[in-house]
C-alpha cells in the first residue's frame, strides 16, 4: 500500500481560510499525485467498499472528503457530521466507515427525502421534482448493518425543512456539513440551518455548485455565504469548501 503524506493545517489564516491546507488538498488532487496515494490507502479502500461506490460524486470529491476527515477534522472541537442530500447513501456510508476508524463516537446524519427531489425553481434549477427517486432507505440501512456501521450512521427521512429543526438540536455540534444538493432552495436551507451548530473552524463542503447543471446551487452560495456572510472559499477544487472562521482574520 502507498503511504499517504501527513497533510497538516498551517497556523496562518487569511480571510477566514487556511490557504496552505487548501492547496495541499486541491492542488495535490488536481495536479499532483495525491489521488494515486489516496487510492492506495487501506482506510480509503475499506470505506469505498462499504458503500462509497454507490455515490454519484466524482472520485476527487470523494477523496477530498476523505482527506478532510483524516487530516483536518481531528483538529476541531468535538462534533458530528451531517449530509444534506444522501441519495443512495454512498457518501454517508463512506464517511461513516472513515469515522468508525478515526472517531468511533462520531455519527454521520444523512438527510434526504429518499423519494427524489422536492419542488424546484424553474428559473434557477435544471433538476425537477422527482429526480433521483431511484433510492431506498431500507436498502441503505441494510448495507450499514452489513458493514457494522449502524452505530455510525443515522438516516433522516423527509424534507429538510421538516426534519432538520427537530434533529439538529439533538445532534448538537457539527464538525462538517456535506451539502450534496443540486438546487437553490436546498443549498440555502442546508447551510442556514447548520450555522448555529457548526464548531469554530468547521467545514461546509458543497458538492454541486461548480457543476454546469447546478447554477441554482451556486446562486444560493453567492447570496448567503458570499454576499450576506462575507465568507471566502478555502478550496475551489474539487469542492467549494468554506470554514466557520472569522473572514476578517
Amino acid at each position: 500500500m502507498i503511504s499517504l503524506p501527513n497533510l497538516t493545517n498551517s497556523p496562518e489564516l487569511h480571510r477566514g481560510r487556511n490557504v496552505r491546507a487548501a492547496y495541499q488538498r486541491g492542488w495535490g488532487l488536481q495536479f499532483g499525485d495525491l489521488a494515486e496515494q489516496v487510492r492506495g490507502d487501506a482506510l480509503y479502500r475499506e470505506a469505498l467498499a462499504a458503500g462509497g461506490e454507490r455515490s454519484v460524486v466524482s472520485e476527487h470529491n470523494r477523496m477530498n472528503l476523505f482527506l478532510l476527515l483524516r487530516f483536518f477534522v481531528a483538529d476541531l472541537p468535538p462534533g458530528h457530521i451531517v449530509e444534506f442530500g444522501a441519495y443512495r447513501g454512498g457518501s454517508a456510508l463512506f464517511m461513516a466507515r472513515v469515522c468508525k476508524e478515526l472517531f468511533p463516537d462520531t455519527k454521520v446524519y444523512a438527510f434526504d427525502t429518499f423519494e427524489g427531489m422536492p419542488e424546484t425553481d424553474m428559473y434557477r434549477d435544471a433538476h425537477r421534482k422527482g429526480d433521483f427517486a431511484d433510492t431506498n432507505m431500507d436498502e441503505i440501512q441494510r448495507i450499514a448493518d452489513k458493514y457494522g456501521l449502524s452505530d455510525n450512521i443515522v438516516l433522516v427521512k423527509g424534507l429538510f425543512e421538516e426534519s432538520a429543526p427537530d434533529i439538529l438540536p439533538k445532534i448538537g455540534s457539527i464538525r462538517l456539513n456535506h451539502v450534496d444538493c443540486d438546487i437553490y432552495s436546498a443549498v440555502k436551507y442546508s447551510y442556514e440551518c447548520s450555522i448555529q451548530h457548526m464548531v469554530p473552524g468547521g467545514f461546509w463542503v458543497f458538492d454541486d455548485a461548480l457543476y454546469g447543471s447546478c447554477i441554482g446551487a451556486m446562486e444560493g452560495i453567492e447570496e448567503l455565504l458570499i454576499q450576506r456572510d462575507g465568507r471566502f472559499a478555502e478550496q475551489v477544487y474539487p469542492h467549494l469548501v468554506y470554514r466557520n472562521l472569522d473572514p476578517k482574520v
